[in-house]
């Protein structure tokens, strides 16, 4: 080989090798944040790696969220300087952001253990957990693995008003990426619909330079490459970051301008003069329906005023008005939504119930009523209910309770359900108030069929899947016969899973013991949720204790319960101390320990462990038939 070829060669292998340290910057992250047990650094969870630099300048995007709308809260949060905050983004430095503005936060990013991260603190709330810290306060400019090893605190051991040391994801350029002019860092929060070129059109660089910054391999190997919301994306830049990159550009146009023509000056006067003339024209045009659309609909109503209604939410602007004065407008708008509801006025009302009368009174808001001769729930609700009305109005089983029709009136509106004669379930499994009446095992299990079935039809049987998120023993209704029906929509919410990808929220609401682990430490929302509510309310069944109890009162774990009925030996003296004392043993003990069974499954720690609705009805199916099999039989031998 000649002395040029092998210059050649040496030449090919050191630009190849320059080219990879710098494509290969930093690993993105992808969907390791949602895995809370990997630690697993090749995806930079724990932060991205040092390398000469052991400090620098650095910059973080955040978006204003209450309480950290202003410029001293998310400096105090993000441990940034308010005075560069405040200069960065063009603010004074009392500044309040609107809602959802990216601001600029300038850091001083330094090396710590092989990572880099510029540290600040955070003070624990209540319900929070590593994963809600790290997404939802910090928007994912921590990780739930990178606080609990700089913490060295397990999730569960968390308490309120704890002191947490919270890493903050920044990096340094490399020395090869210093040379080819770039000096800063800025960590992008990725929210969805974001993609590489957008980001980094934003910024003034090259998609290109971008995935290199962020380990292209992986990264860029999907067309456009693939990111996920509440992950950080390394934008390198040459100079900082202005305020006026924190506003989205616009859209490019559907197809390029038409190439400019010899009298492109004067061309281009004449199109601008078009353009314009064409774009007052048509604000005029717009201008003179309006106010056709406005004069004719208050011409219309001028003579009842009456609340306005958003169509789409239920939402309700209140206007003081008598209930005389109720627009027959209003009334119509309404059922022009609720389709198949029948839309009450509330003198109706007033008369079913003996104008809400205490003698009607069943508990909370809720009040009996005679309507058309049908007893009828009727429920005083405020605020937006606008979600269990359309939930309640497009679904049909006769396990959850039916939505009969509604009514508005001075700002509340009130829900007429179907009436449920033996009322809640919790009156009937840890209330002496019934006059001795008791439910059979065979009635049990019935009930315990229902729910599930109900469930089941929530988690597979609606488009999309719905989650209940408030299983629990007062909101499981019966009727005459002692068949369960589902009640009290107010939290549930659509769960469209799909595998690697779930639902969060940061506002945990639910009842203290039927929530599931998952949902009280890191907000995530699955159809899982309601099985683990449902295996709290079969262990109720079972015992005839409440929840609380368990918990509080007797100084237990849900398991302590399961364990002494399936692990321990003398499983059937655990097993008759553990059922419900008003059975007095008129329970078959095999269904029973199989019922526990069942019930340790629902409450398993991992979500995707337990079963899913559809296996848990065929399973209390079964075991029903058997149950009035054992019934029959042992009436004719009695």
């Amino acid at each position: 080989m000649s002395f040029l070829s092998l210059i050649h060669v040496y030449t090919i292998l050191l630009l190849t090798s320059c080219f990879s340290s710098i494509q290969a910057q930093q690993p993105y992250v992808g969907k390791a944040t949602t895995d809370c047990s990997n630690t697993d650094n090749s995806t930079s969870v724990l932060g991205y790696f040092c390398n000469s630099q052991k400090s620098c300048q650095a910059y973080l995007t955040f978006r204003s969220q209450p309480p950290y709308n202003s410029v001293p809260s998310i400096s105090t949060l993000l441990a940034s300087d308010p005075s560069q905050l405040s200069q960065l983004n063009s603010v004074s430095e009392t500044e309040t952001f609107p809602t959802n503005t990216l601001v600029l936060v300038p850091v001083n990013c330094s090396c710590s253990g092989g990572y880099y991260q510029k540290n600040t603190n955070y003070s624990v709330k209540s319900g929070d957990g590593y994963f809600l810290i790290a997404n939802n306060t910090y928007q994912g400019l921590s990780t739930c693995q990178a606080l609990q090893k700089q913490n060295n605190i397990a999730a569960t051991n968390l308490s309120i008003g704890e002191r947490l040391t919270v890493p903050l994801r920044c990096a340094c350029p490399t020395k090869n990426q210093s040379d080819v002019g770039v000096k800063y860092l800025l960590s992008y929060l990725i929210l969805f619909g974001d993609e590489v070129s957008t980001i980094s059109g934003r910024f003034n660089v090259t998609p290109q330079s971008t995935l290199d910054a962020n380990g292209a391999n992986g990264l860029s190997s999907q067309n456009p490459p693939l990111i996920y919301p509440y992950t950080t994306l390394l934008v390198p830049l040459q100079v900082p970051p202005t305020n006026s990159q924190t506003t989205a550009p616009p859209p490019p146009p559907a197809s390029p301008p038409p190439p400019p023509t010899s009298s492109s000056n004067q061309g281009s006067s004449k199109t601008w003069v078009y353009v314009l003339v064409g774009v007052l024209g048509g604000s005029a045009l717009l201008l003179v329906l309006g106010a056709i659309i406005f004069y004719a609909f208050f011409r219309r109503n001028k003579k009842k005023p009456d609340s306005i209604i958003a169509s789409d939410r239920f939402k309700a602007i209140e206007k003081p008005r008598k209930v005389e004065d109720e627009s027959e407008d209003f009334l119509e708008s309404i059922s022009s939504i609720a389709q198949s509801l029948k839309v009450y006025k509330f003198k109706e009302l007033q008369d079913a119930t003996d104008n809400f009368s205490p003698s009607c009174w069943i508990k909370g808001s809720v009040y009996r009523g005679m309507i058309n001769g049908d007893l009828a729930a009727i429920k005083r609700i405020n605020g937006d209910v606008s979600k269990e009305i359309e939930l309640l109005n497009k679904i049909n089983h006769s396990n959850i309770i039916r939505l009969s029709g509604v009514c508005f009136n001075e700002g509340q509106w009130y829900l007429v359900y179907e009436y449920a004669v033996n009322g809640p379930l919790n009156d009937w499994i840890y209330n002496s108030s019934n006059d001795g009446k008791l439910l059979s095992w065979a009635q049990r299990i019935q009930i315990v069929l229902d729910v599930a079935s109900g469930l089941n039809y929530l988690h597979s049987f609606t488009t999309p899947p719905h989650v209940h998120k408030d299983i629990r023993s007062s909101n499981i209704l019966l009727d005459s016969d002692f068949r369960a029906k589902i009640a009290n929509f107010g939290l549930a919410r659509t769960a469209e899973w799909q595998e690697g990808q779930f639902s969060l929220t940061s506002h945990i609401v639910g009842t203290r013991g039927y929530m599931a682990p998952e949902y009280l430490e890191n907000g995530i929302v699955s159809t899982k949720l309601d099985v683990y509510a449902f295996g709290v309310l079969v262990l109720e069944i079972m015992t005839g204790k409440e929840v609380a109890a368990l918990y509080e009162e007797e100084n237990m774990h849900l398991s302590d319960v399961i364990n002494a009925v399936l692990h321990e030996e003398g499983g059937q003296e655990s097993l008759r101390h553990s059922m419900d004392s008003s059975l007095q043993g008129n329970y078959p003990s095999e269904l029973a320990v199989l019922m526990f069974k069942l019930i340790d499954s629902c409450l398993k720690k991992d979500p995707p462990g337990r079963p899913a609705m559809d296996e848990i009805v065929q399973i209390v199916s079964r075991t029903l038939n058997t149950s009035l099999t054992w019934e029959s039989s042992k009436s004719i031998s009695g």
